[in-house]
């Protein structure tokens, strides 16, 4: 009798008469390959602080979004004035005689989760939802804007070279020579004055459009000069002479195979610059040059938490420690983001 030998890699096994042929190896899997995106997905979910950072993040547009839900479930808006209302004032005062907040910290009661507003009584915490609704996708639109000017001027400047390259050069370094806090302020009233009658109130939603106007032309900078500076060293790269060699057109070029090598610095970019938006859009509204009376807004809060400061200090609270959390957990994500798109960055 002759006894079954299976040899691994190659020949066939024998087998005992009668006895049912023995399992082949070709049910063992073979390798499979991961695009980059599939590694960096890999790479990402295994950071537990860049998971929980996405999900607080996503939270935040989540209520964002949901904030006139929200405040219908809670049964109060931003606008209403609560403490000079005078059918509310009268069985439910929120304000003392001298329009401070009744009760501990800052007013904060089953009625108002966070308690309201000096002076005239508005719930802090819708509010602050609607507050979070202005500021995040304003700071989305006008981000998209800045990424999207930024990394055509930096392609077309980078890849074409010689006098193009020069023009944009110098056409974005006039617009680097300006300050931007100081233009931020300075430039809002002047593109608002050439649509609007000074003497007329400006609408909200002109308001918003002047803010993007602004912080776009004023922002897309520092985008271009890294997309430059990236596509100055690919274009000299082994694929992009070989594309060339094969007839492909500039645009092709720069759609197939630079644009796909620029991604990762352009979403490491953006989760660095959309919490700077947010900052900036603040920045003017507590300036007085941004959205004003009676838009809710994150800057108008701590505008209005500044002037309260001594007399309430609570009302800062609530705004602040929203908007901390948020730019923090955005900042870890970009580092989680840049980790999983280059491993040998490294914390």
């Amino acid at each position: 009798m002759t006894s079954p030998i299976d040899i691994e890699g190659g020949g066939t096994p024998a087998a005992v008469d009668g006895a049912p042929e023995p399992a082949r190896k070709s049910e063992t899997r073979g390798l499979e390959g991961r695009s980059p995106g599939q590694l960096m997905w890999l790479r990402f979910k295994r950071d537990r602080t860049g998971v929980i950072c996405a999900w607080v993040v996503l939270g935040y547009f989540l209520i964002a979004a949901l904030a006139p839900v929200i405040a219908k479930l809670y049964g109060k808006n931003p606008y209403t004035l609560y403490g000079q209302d005078p059918e509310y004032a009268t069985d439910n005062p929120v304000l003392d005689d001298f329009g401070l907040p009744l009760g501990y910290f800052g007013g904060v009661t089953g009625e108002h989760w966070f308690g309201v507003e000096p002076q005239f009584g508005r719930d802090v915490f819708t509010m602050l939802l609607y507050g979070m609704r202005t500021s995040l996708y304003m700071a989305l639109g006008v981000t998209t804007l800045l990424m999207v000017t930024g990394v055509l001027v930096g392609l077309v400047g980078g890849y074409f070279g010689g006098r193009t390259d020069y023009f944009l050069g110098r056409f974005t370094d006039f617009f680097l020579s300006f300050p931007q806090q100081l233009f931020f302020i300075a430039f809002m009233p002047v593109v608002t004055s050439f649509f609007v009658d000074p003497r007329d109130e400006t609408p909200t939603y002109f308001r918003a459009l002047a803010i993007l106007i602004v912080l776009w032309l004023l922002g897309w900078m520092g985008m271009a000069r890294l997309v430059r500076s990236t596509v100055l060293s690919l274009r000299e790269r082994e694929f992009v002479e070989a594309a060339k060699v094969a007839g492909a057109s500039p645009w092709r070029i720069i759609r197939k195979e630079i644009l796909p090598n620029v991604v990762s610095p352009i979403l490491i970019q953006f989760t660095y610059l959309l919490p700077s938006t947010i900052l900036s859009i603040a920045f003017l509204s507590f300036a007085g040059v941004g959205f004003v009376e009676p838009t809710p807004d994150w800057g108008r809060m701590f505008a209005t938490g500044a002037k309260v400061a001594e007399q309430d200090p609570a009302f800062m609270f609530f705004p602040g420690v929203a908007l901390v959390v948020f730019v923090l957990c955005f900042n870890l994500l970009g580092d989680s983001v840049r980790d999983a798109l280059d491993p040998k960055s490294g914390r």
